[in-house]
């Protein structure tokens, strides 16, 4: 196996090729963006920003970066793993994105499962730099990017997977940055994702929203599997991380959050629905 950043970037404010020299990444018409000495580098120009600091903060990263490295989440890291790299694929080289990276997690992962005979060319995007700091300090080989999913900055049909984790896909810029062919790995909470946590910090729980059954336009859908499994948090901590690393630390009043911070273990449902759909 053999793991190397991915490189066909775009500028993110043209939209043309960027090359890198020395450790600064330039296009055609003279924009330039340098690499950070973590080893990242920042594409989100600051006029798409809709805050000074978006995506999660410093405190949220860094509790999703203890509760994934407990393992509480790796079925779902092995069923991506698997979906992007089966043991039935010829595949020699793939280039993967991972659109909402966070800290870098299921890249590892992947990195990890895929066979010594592929080539995987990664790169991980996030819109919070803490996050995509974190991912860069764990690992040197992806390339580590901080921009939107709204505005991929690489070159089209470059990529053969994007994965989209729990996060928000942009559909028109996945279809634009796959070749032909190219899959969409997307991962969504399932209506029983963590219930006894939602059960506890909320009043009543609303109805799970629906994901849509139909194909998109210029996708087919190729299958889709449910991950669902009882998980055992074990002390305050985890159940700390866990809320601290979803919305729902925000969305929960304080009686709610208050009633979670007396647990001293807690076992949940975690339920995560897998889709791969194709680029036609």
């Amino acid at each position: 196996m053999t793991i190397s950043p991915f490189e066909a970037l775009a500028c993110p404010l043209d939209g043309s090729a960027l090359q890198i020299s020395n450790r600064s990444w330039q296009c055609a018409h003279g924009h330039s963006f340098d690499t950070a000495r973590q080893g990242y580098v920042h594409l989100l120009p600051v006029q798409n920003k809709r805050s000074k600091d978006p995506g999660d903060n410093k405190e949220m990263v860094a509790a999703r970066q203890r509760f994934l490295n407990r393992g509480f989440y790796q079925p779902i890291a092995d069923a991506v793993s698997r979906t992007v790299c089966p043991e039935s694929s010829s595949d020699s080289y793939l280039s993967c994105l991972d659109a909402g990276c966070g800290e870098g997690y299921y890249l590892r992962c992947l990195a990890q499962h895929a066979s010594t005979a592929t080539h995987l060319s990664l790169m991980g995007l996030d819109i919070s730099k803490w996050a995509v700091l974190s991912a860069a300090k764990q690992d040197k080989n992806p390339a580590w990017v901080v921009g939107s999913n709204a505005n991929l900055p690489a070159r089209p049909e470059t990529l053969d997977r994007v994965l989209c984790l729990f996060g928000f896909p942009v559909y028109t810029e996945f279809a634009r940055v796959l070749k032909r062919g190219g899959e969409i790995v997307q991962v969504d909470a399932g209506p029983d994702h963590l219930r006894e946590l939602r059960e506890i910090i909320y009043p009543e729980l609303k109805e799970p929203r629906q994901l849509k059954g139909t194909a998109l336009d210029g996708f087919i859908n190729l299958d889709t599997h449910t991950v669902r499994y009882s998980l055992m948090l074990p002390d305050k901590s985890s159940i700390a991380d866990l809320l601290a690393m979803t919305p729902h630390l925000y969305r929960a009043n304080a009686q709610g959050l208050a009633r979670a911070a007396e647990l001293e273990s807690l076992t949940v449902t975690v339920e995560a629905t897998l889709r791969r759909i194709r680029k036609i």
